[in-house]
């Protein structure tokens, strides 16, 4: 099934592949509650297995037009993750410090460290896709960009990093649905920026440089994912069980104790009490 919603090495247009209303063939969330439940325990364990052995760290990066649900499904299907473990990052306009710095070092710093994960809510791919939008950046660096964008994630996973890169797929109609939502809802009314009325004037640019993005990084090492998140109950559904059948993939385990245990309870025996006839 996964295979379905995964870019490699892409040729023409990506996105047209894919209908943002798609549920897999499931009618309703219901089809998909017991299973859900049971990847949520999967992977939790496997989140321990991670912690415990630090031999990888995992990165889930999530882009996608304003309204996709970036803050929704990192709330839905990783919020349940032990926080010891767990992290989410955020990234806005640069702030001056940022500013001062490569456009990769606010991401690089953040990256999660073995036997952590951490959710990524937009990224520094927003380098290559606001900047070139509005023509704050010229092609030329923009090439150059996506060439160290590549060097960067090849860096990542030889270093141990599995990247999991996810763009949210939703329709023109959906986002205003979600917009005029906010407007006429108190409780979200605080998430609207007038600013996402405006950038709906730039669909088709947005559209347009994500499609030479999934052309140029989506490599075996670290793929593109597409879900189709118009319908959200199948968005957390999909991005659930490609985290999961990524992180499958790294063959966690628990490490071997550094202690003879055999030695210990011949010691201390069942009850933890020093043996006297050991002493």
């Amino acid at each position: 099934m996964l295979k379905s919603y995964r870019l490699n090495k892409e040729k023409g247009k990506a996105l047209g592949r894919f209908d943002p209303n798609d549920t897999g063939g499931f009618a309703s969330k219901e089809d998909i509650q017991e299973e859900f439940e049971h990847m949520e325990r999967n992977l939790r364990e496997l989140q321990d297995k991670l912690f415990a052995s630090k031999t990888n760290g995992v990165l889930v990066l999530f882009q996608g037009m304003d309204c996709s649900g970036k803050d929704g499904v990192i709330k839905k299907v990783l919020s349940n993750l032990n926080p010891q473990g767990f992290r989410a990052e955020s990234f806005k306009k640069p702030t001056p410090e940022e500013s001062s710095h490569d456009f990769l070092w606010r991401s690089h710093k953040v990256v999660s460290a073995k036997g952590s994960i951490t959710a990524f809510n937009r990224s520094y791919y927003e380098d290559v896709l606001i900047t070139r939008v509005h023509g704050t950046i010229e092609d030329d660096e923009a090439e150059s960009r996506l060439s160290h964008i590549r060097h960067f994630e090849k860096l990542l996973a030889d270093s141990g990093v599995l990247l999991i890169k996810i763009f949210l797929h939703i329709s023109p109609e959906f986002q205003l649905e979600k917009i005029r939502e906010r407007l006429n809802d108190p409780e979200k009314l605080w998430k609207f920026d007038p600013s996402d009325l405006e950038e709906r004037r730039y669909w088709d640019q947005y559209a347009a440089a994500y499609e030479e993005v999934f052309r140029r990084t989506s490599v075996k090492h670290s793929p593109w994912y597409v879900v189709p998140a118009n319908n959200r109950w199948f968005r957390d559904y999909l991005v659930l069980r490609i985290i999961l059948r990524s992180m499958e993939k790294l063959d966690l385990a628990y490490p071997k104790p550094a202690i003879d245990v055999q030695a210990l309870l011949n010691e201390y025996g069942q009850e933890g009490e020093k043996n006297p006839t050991k002493s």
